[in-house]
């Protein structure tokens, strides 16, 4: 008995602790609400304060025109048809065309300023969100997809385009009939526009409902619909591999997948839009009915004309439509909400790396810029990358880093140029830590050559100077020279005005690794970063390189990242890198002399060779 009273007990408690929740999270989202109306008013809304005014008055002009035709049916039945009043007719129909070209022109002019502004919103908040995403660091990109992003920009941010385009424009043209039209049924008859609307309160409740459920699965589609996006990014992105792999019918079984749900949830919230009108449609349908019978019989009887009822009839007929417009706004609204949400809260993501506050030191001129890195820890979700990391790369001398895969190496460049910030531990750019120099200065003192080669889809000239401006023609054919980029040049169509394609596809991979390198050339900046800058080339192509390479770091600090032992051997320094910590340092000799993890190294490439 005792433990079946407190198993009761639980479930009371739980049930009001389900409920709690419950409303903690209807207040939160209030309030989140609250907070998104607000930023849309001071962002987008109340910069265009004068032309959603102009459109608003266009608007009650066409609602005006509603309330004209639908007064206009009474004298068209009692004058004209009934007592057959010649001059009337006239009246009548001139009245009619002026009221249908009146709500013409009224509806284009609202419609024209309303979408201008609403294009001009959206591509301002792309903007912004554009801007917000590219200052946000590489621990953001680790946990977010490409193709997940650019569902957040161009999908969700549409919601802004569609508050001008459907929700300002739907309150304001739907609002403004309603109360015309509103008005001419009361002043037609005051009580068959009181039964009418009789069945209006019963629907308050459904439509509550269908509201919050829109809300919830318009939220659920928006994720599917990233997912969508992010899939197509993957498969388009290394569709090659794919093709190679024979892996067609696994993409498409895969990209199936996130179709279905999607449809289903994207089903399900436009099947709640649907639904709203449909609701007002039944108490329209009830309105209809009694009206017809309550003022059919004041017909009958002689204390009501038919062209009072005509024209109450019009009017209501007319007013039903607005206003399951205006119920289904509320819907709209909600569907909105969620994908503005999602919007808000992404401009709410604040980067972990940011500049440091006034005043800042100054970065140290080229002569002075030594890199060093004191117990240098990080890691990416708990996950350690560097432990302890500590050496230094002297100023106007090449550093090498060299080590097994997963050791590190590629994280020391994103520490270097704060990319992402170091979890403890201090780096140091000519003996001052970076975190206290601003981040645009800090940065223009590095080139890097990667390799992974980022390329656009521009020309080879605007690849290599990367918007850099008062660059000669003589600098730019310098970068190329030396670079070797110019031996290929005569191979393309427009020389050096080609396209270098989507990420560089148009290019191979030894030209596009030429392509940065001239980037990297011409940027002349006092810290040259190389991650395997050399890897694509052939031997060559390669000997060229490093001979440009070598005279390019003579005056500057050079930190390579090599596989690759035999590009190498002259570094005025070699650090050797395993699970986040330097093992080992010094020359190519030197390290050799060791017989540690380097001269393993060495010999697993170079052993082979040795023998012979």
């Amino acid at each position: 008995m005792l433990a079946r009273e407190t198993a009761g007990s639980r479930s009371i408690v739980a049930k009001q602790h389900k409920k709690q929740l419950k409303l903690s999270k209807r207040q939160f989202q209030s309030r989140n609400d609250r907070v998104i109306t607000v930023w849309l008013w001071h962002t987008f809304v109340r910069p265009r304060l004068w032309f959603i005014g102009l459109a608003v008055i266009f608007m009650v002009a066409e609602a005006a025109m509603l309330g004209a035709f639908s007064y206009l049916i009474r004298p068209m039945f009692d004058d004209v048809m009934i007592a057959g009043d010649r001059a009337s007719l006239y009246i009548v129909a001139m009245g009619m065309a002026a009221v249908f070209f009146g709500r013409g022109m009224s509806r284009f002019a609202h419609k024209v300023i309303m979408i201008k502004q609403a294009e001009w919103a959206l591509a301002e908040v792309q903007t912004i969100l554009m801007s917000h995403l590219l200052r946000l660091d590489m621990s953001f990109y680790k946990l977010n997809a490409p193709g997940i992003l650019i569902e957040r920009v161009r999908g969700d941010s549409g919601a802004v385009g569609n508050l001008f385009k459907g929700m300002i424009t739907g309150v304001g043209r739907d609002g403004a009939a309603v109360i015309v039209l509103f008005g001419v049924a009361i002043w037609t008859d005051w009580l068959w526009t009181l039964v009418a609307l009789g069945a209006i309160p019963v629907l308050v409740l459904p439509l509550l409902w269908l509201q919050r459920m829109i809300r919830r699965r318009s939220a659920e589609s928006r994720i599917a619909a990233a997912s969508t996006s992010n899939r197509l990014n993957e498969a388009f992105h290394g569709v090659s591999t794919v093709q190679l792999s024979g892996t067609e019918d696994r993409e498409l079984s895969r990209f199936g997948v996130v179709m279905r749900d999607y449809r289903r949830k994207a089903s399900r919230a436009a099947i709640g839009h649907a639904a709203v009108p449909t609701v007002m449609d039944f108490g329209a349908a009830i309105g209809f009915a009694l009206v017809l019978i309550y003022g059919g019989m004041q017909i009958i009887e002689g204390t009501r004309t038919v062209g009072q009822f005509m024209s109450f009839f019009t009017a209501l007929g007319l007013l039903f439509d607005p206003m399951r417009r205006f119920s289904a706004l509320s819907a709209a609204w909600q569907s909105m909400l969620a994908s503005l949400e999602r919007t808000f809260e992404l401009l709410q993501v604040q980067p972990m790396v940011t500049n440091p506050p006034a005043p800042r030191t100054p970065v140290p001129p080229r002569e002075q810029a030594s890199i060093t890195l004191q117990d240098v820890e990080f890691a990416y979700d708990d996950e350690p990358v560097l432990r302890g990391l500590s050496f230094t790369a002297e100023a106007g001398k090449t550093t090498a880093i060299v080590g097994p895969s997963g050791a590190g190496k590629t994280t020391v460049f994103l520490m270097l140029t704060r990319l992402a910030d170091v979890t403890s531990g201090q780096v140091l750019l000519g003996g001052h830590d970076i975190r206290k120099m601003d981040l645009v200065a800090l940065r223009a003192n590095f080139a890097v050559v990667s390799q992974d080669t980022a390329l656009f889809n521009d020309s080879i000239r605007d690849n290599v100077l990367m918007g850099a401006e008062g660059v000669s023609e003589e600098a730019l054919n310098a970068a190329l020279n030396a670079a070797h980029v110019d031996d290929f040049l005569p191979l393309l169509p427009n020389g050096v005005e080609s396209s270098a394609g989507p990420r560089g596809s148009s290019l191979s991979g030894g030209q596009r690794q030429r392509v940065a390198i001239a980037r990297a050339l011409l940027r002349d900046a006092p810290v040259l970063l190389l991650d395997e800058a050399t890897s694509a080339l052939d031997a060559k192509s390669e000997a060229f390189i490093q001979d440009a390479l070598t005279k390019l770091s003579a005056d500057r600090t050079t930190i390579v990242i090599a596989h690759r032992l035999s590009t190498i051997r002259n570094a005025d320094k070699i650090v050797v890198m395993d699970r986040g910590r330097v093992v080992e340092q010094g020359t190519h000799e030197e390290l050799l002399a060791l017989g540690g993890a380097y001269a393993r190294l060495y010999a697993i490439q170079f052993g082979d060779e040795d023998e012979d």
